[in-house]
């Protein structure tokens, strides 16, 4: 794409929310408007311009500096998300009352169009450059920044959000320490992090978990009752057990609330399922403690901040230089680019035998296995 093409960019926040998202929108406005360029923010992800009707104010906001001023430490978005408008398969209710999943890629390429929008910047985490790789395939330029608090997107060594929800479950599980202690209760905390552990393994190795269950490592609870037992005998009568929501059992499944479709699958429950069963065998007074929601919320902390500054001026730094159809990522010490296909269909896991799951089991924290 030629450089004097990028003359109105539209940006998208598309998935849960995360903080960070606020600062990477004012990051990329202001140095759109450094180039001379006009920015505008697509409300809600794409439903802005696939359902424009649906918004008195228009599907479309106009982002200037006015708009992005003191909005870096805020958390959520001020253009809106959702995880239920992918273009790729959009949710139709039929008068039968089902659900009809259909491809609007190309309607939406059409709506960019007539919107006068020549370039897109795609703030969001898989699902979000699997629909920004594709609308690169048709035409489009898109640069996408990664987001998202689980930290699984490949290609990045961290995504923004991630540090804030760390952050904030290690405080909890503090919190969580004292009460325990003072009752002598067995504390099970779930986290979020989907199908990926690096929530529940940073936060529980910063808080002085007990034990740690991630999706990485299928669990056997004995050995998690014998962590609690080895402690009872040693006299601290209390511990603290965190579980990934995506956490499962040896040659069981993960636990799954019901969705709808549009909807990504929704993982939950494990933590109770697993406090009760603890419970049982340890014949401890045990309590559940679901973080759930808490962690994508409140404002993001210093490091996220800068992450996202870097990453949203990093976006409009790849459109001036003519580079399209990647995501920017952080490779220490600086922001690169990496090709949208590279990045989508796959998932950055825990590796296994990292210094960091390495450094919990020397300090003789229970992995479940």
């Amino acid at each position: 794409m030629a450089t004097d093409s990028a003359r109105r960019i539209a940006i998208s926040t598309g998935g849960g929310d995360a903080p960070g998202l606020n600062a990477v929108i004012r990051a990329a406005v202001l140095a759109a408007l450094g180039e001379g360029w006009e920015c505008a923010g697509i409300r809600d992800g794409y439903n802005g311009l696939l359902d424009p009707d649906a918004y008195p104010e228009g599907g479309l906001m106009p982002l200037g500096r006015r708009e992005v001023r003191g909005i870096t430490h805020l958390g959520g978005t001020i253009i809106g998300t959702t995880n239920r408008g992918d273009p790729l398969a959009y949710p139709i209710r039929q008068e039968d009352g089902s659900v009809l999943e259909v491809d609007r890629s190309e309607e939406l390429i059409e709506a960019f169009r007539k919107a006068g929008i020549n370039a897109l910047i795609a703030i969001g985490g898989d699902g979000s450059m699997r629909i920004a790789n594709r609308l690169s395939e048709l035409g489009l330029p898109v640069v996408g920044v990664p987001k998202t608090i689980d930290n699984d997107l490949e290609g990045t060594s961290v995504t923004f959000g991630f540090d804030t929800a760390v952050a904030f479950a290690t405080e909890c599980i503090d919190r969580l320490h004292t009460t325990a202690e003072s009752h002598d209760r067995l504390m099970v905390i779930e986290v979020m992090g989907r199908y990926a552990g690096w929530i529940a393994l940073h936060a529980g190795l910063a808080g002085s978990a007990d034990g740690i269950l991630i999706p990485e490592i299928p669990y056997d609870l004995d050995s998690v009752a014998a962590k609690i037992a080895a402690r009872e005998a040693a006299g601290q009568h209390f511990s603290i057990v965190v579980v990934a929501e995506g956490a499962h059992p040896h040659g069981g499944e993960r636990s799954v609330i019901e969705y709808e479709p549009g909807q990504s699958k929704r993982l939950g429950g494990i933590g109770h399922r697993v406090a009760d069963q603890l419970a049982a065998m340890t014949g401890k007074e045990t309590r559940t403690v679901v973080l759930g929601h808490l962690l994508r919320g409140g404002g993001p902390t210093t490091r996220d901040r800068i992450l996202s500054l870097r990453f949203g001026a990093a976006a409009i730094r790849a459109l001036r230089e003519g580079i399209t159809g990647c995501m920017v990522a952080l490779d220490p010490p600086d922001v690169r680019y990496v090709p949208l296909k590279q990045v989508t269909g796959r998932m950055k896991c825990v590796p296994v035998n990292s210094d960091t799951v390495r450094t919990v089991r020397d300090l003789g924290i229970s992995l479940g296995d």
